[in-house]
């Protein structure tokens, strides 16, 4: 008996077949766009985390498969996700970056600072967009995927980790500069190497949005020069 259509574009989504390259394709490349913009910011929807719940949908992949496991506890790990987050922010702006004699300032993002018009909608894309779509993508659906192709032993997973975190960091490139790509790379590499051990997400997520808006609240009172130089005088 011939297998139904349902099953056969489950079955070539979930493969590498040429429909299923195209699938890593566009929602790799479309995993820190979101749809949408309200002052000067997009804001609407995380266009690749829409795309991975899309595709998940039609190859009828577990949730587990792409880290949506329902963690040990829900509030603990908001509370560790949102302290991980915060202090990894202040590591990096303090210690890390300077490292890498990176500007103090943000010069992308610096429009935001005092900028109370601008701040809701900063806000929103820290949360939904990075937070929830950035992790979906670049962790979620990209170990998903990674896993089936190299495997799950812990070469694998330690080469998945490091690709995640390169093509993380250069997804930021266009927006933030080369700063940005160390940056972003620098944290996926963390992020990369906590799901790797947990394979959960609702954590790194937390994580990422404290990260995000610690960065935002920084740009916002006019402190990132002065948290910069904490270390390096």
């Amino acid at each position: 008996m011939p297998a139904a259509p349902d099953d056969r574009l489950a079955a070539q989504l979930r493969g590498f077949g040429p429909l299923g390259l195209i699938a890593i394709l566009i929602i790799a490349v479309s995993g820190n766009i979101s749809v949408g913009n309200v002052a000067g910011m997009p804001i609407l929807v995380p266009a690749g985390a829409v795309l991975v719940l899309l595709w998940r949908h039609l190859s009828r992949t577990p949730w587990r498969e792409i880290g949506y496991a329902r963690p040990a506890s829900w509030i603990g790990s908001l509370a560790i996700g949102i302290v991980l987050g915060i202090a990894l922010k202040f590591l990096m702006k303090a210690v890390v970056m300077p490292l890498f004699r990176a500007d103090p300032i943000n010069h992308s993002y610096h429009f935001l600072a005092g900028n109370r018009t601008a701040l809701p909608a900063a806000v929103w894309v820290m949360i939904v967009a990075a937070g929830f779509g950035e992790e979906t993508v670049f962790r979620g659906y990209l170990f998903e995927r990674l896993g089936k192709l190299l495997g799950s032993s812990s070469g694998a997973k330690a080469l998945i980790v490091l690709i995640t975190a390169v093509w993380f960091g250069l997804a930021h490139y266009l927006g933030q500069g080369l700063a940005g790509v160390e940056q972003a790379t620098v944290v996926g590499l963390v992020y990369g190497t906590i799901f790797a051990l947990t394979g959960q997400i609702f954590l790194l997520m937390c994580a990422h949005a404290a990260f995000d808006l610690t960065a935002v609240a920084m740009i916002y009172w006019d402190l990132e020069s002065r948290v910069a130089h904490w270390v390096f005088r």
